[in-house]
């Protein structure tokens, strides 16, 4: 059994986006003879909220090492736990390695900044370091181009080239979401392609090592039911609750206007079925317009509720299980994976779901022959193309139609498939480093 390192500054009990990538592939592991060792920070430094719960969608494989971290100052000054507990995890992966062989150390971003524990530690000890990228660090931030998003994204530019160096192994939820960082930092290298081991990525050279794969799903999650929870459409007599459970993204933006523009078309003509009322929960603080405001908008307030709070995770599961159709808006950009669609689809509830087109959540749904009420975009359609595009799939929602996902096509998207290619990952690139 060899020893992966995890750095990741958040774990249960807290239910962060973030926290599922090191325990969906985490939760596999060891069925490929590697056992996580997970480093994080105590609890009782986090801001967000505990989430009880959570604990039970967590294998028994993991092994936790918690370090301290500073606390949130008044006025707040650093709120990213990766840096106030910088220095700690960076000691704390020294401790670990030097009291018990490591092989690997993963470090899955954001918080960005514990990236460059990896280059430090490795400069240290000389044990191999990869960088998992569930979002790009730098970005484009053209439509949020505040002094503190140009302050941060200056920081990433400087700061990415000297974590990202002497990496072994670079990860992702998407090759998208990582390609910049191998242009800019390992291109024109020695490698040929016969030497490349990336089955995806064969035509892209590169000197670091690289694999691609999504979230994946633990189907087990969505085995647990919990007793006693209220549902966010309680107590409505004959509610044919719709249900978007996640972040508001700023890039979804058109979509959601378009779909409201569509239903009040449809209640103007009445052919909406008054008994639908369209929840979005969970969307979070954002910037900008709200859920609410595009639908009062267009005078459809009394068909949409947004609750903006932060359900537990095992909530919303059991919330998409109970809905009459589950909802799921993907972003105009072409690399968004939309590991929520994995959720949809499993809680074996009809999905509507808006696409671009080339994402990669459309071919899942496709080969699930799950896409019977599925809306793609295409970046050259006007907003008339698109809202007639979305109005066409809500029709055929409404017309009651049968659905059923076969999902057995999603096997080659679980975490444990995601585990295996992580590890695969990992052993090419000891190979690699040994060579060198």
């Amino acid at each position: 059994m060899k020893n992966l390192l995890i750095i990741y500054p958040q774990w249960h009990p807290v239910n962060l986006a973030g926290v599922h990538r090191p325990r969906l592939s985490g939760n596999f592991l060891k069925e490929f003879s590697w056992q996580p060792i997970v480093l994080t920070v105590d609890e009782k430094y986090y801001e967000e909220k505990s989430d009880p719960d959570f604990v039970r969608t967590f294998s028994d494989d993991f092994e936790v090492i918690r370090v301290k971290a500073f606390p949130v100052t008044k006025p707040r000054f650093i709120g990213d736990i990766g840096l106030r507990a910088f220095f700690q995890l960076y000691k704390g992966g020294l401790n670990i390695i030097q009291s018990r062989h490591i092989d690997f150390i993963w470090i899955p971003i954001p918080s960005f900044y514990t990236a460059l524990l990896g280059r430090l530690i490795y400069e240290k000890t000389k044990v191999p370091y990869g960088i998992d990228y569930i979002d790009p660090w730098v970005r484009d931030i053209s439509s949020r181009n505040t002094w503190r998003h140009k302050l941060s994204n200056l920081l990433a530019k400087l700061l990415e080239p000297i974590a990202v160096k002497k990496a072994s192994l670079i990860t992702g939820v998407s090759f998208e979401y990582y390609k910049p960082v191998l242009e800019r930092n390992f291109k024109n290298s020695a490698m040929t392609q016969d030497d490349s081991t990336n089955s995806e990525t064969d035509l892209y050279p590169y000197s670091v090592q690289h694999v691609a794969f999504p979230y994946g799903y633990d189907p087990n999650d969505h085995k647990i039911r919990l007793e006693g929870i209220r549902y966010p459409w309680a107590g409505i007599p004959d509610e044919k609750p719709w249900i978007y459970a996640g972040a508001f993204l700023p890039n979804s933006r058109l979509f959601v206007k378009l779909i409201f523009q569509a239903v009040a078309e449809l209640i103007s003509e009445d052919s909406w079925d008054k008994n639908i009322r369209l929840y979005f929960v969970g969307t979070g603080t954002y910037p900008g317009k709200s859920v609410s405001e595009y639908a009062q908008e267009v005078g459809i307030s009394d068909f949409i509720h947004e609750d903006r709070h932060r359900y537990p995770y095992l909530h919303v599961l059991n919330f998409l299980s109970a809905a009459h159709t589950v909802m799921v808006i993907g972003s105009t950009e072409r690399h968004y994976t939309a590991s929520k669609v994995y959720q949809a689809l499993l809680s074996e509830r009809p999905v509507w779901a808006v696409f671009h087109g080339e994402s990669t959540a459309v071919k899942v749904m496709e080969e699930c022959k799950a896409d019977q009420f599925l809306a793609t975009y295409k970046e050259n359609m006007t907003e008339s193309e698109i809202k007639q595009e979305i109005r066409n799939s809500l029709v055929e929602r409404l017309k009651g139609a049968g659905w059923s996902a076969d999902l057995n096509a999603l096997d080659k998207y679980s975490a444990r498939e995601s585990a295996r290619k992580l590890v695969e990952g990992i052993e090419v690139a000891l190979t690699s480093s040994s060579r060198r």
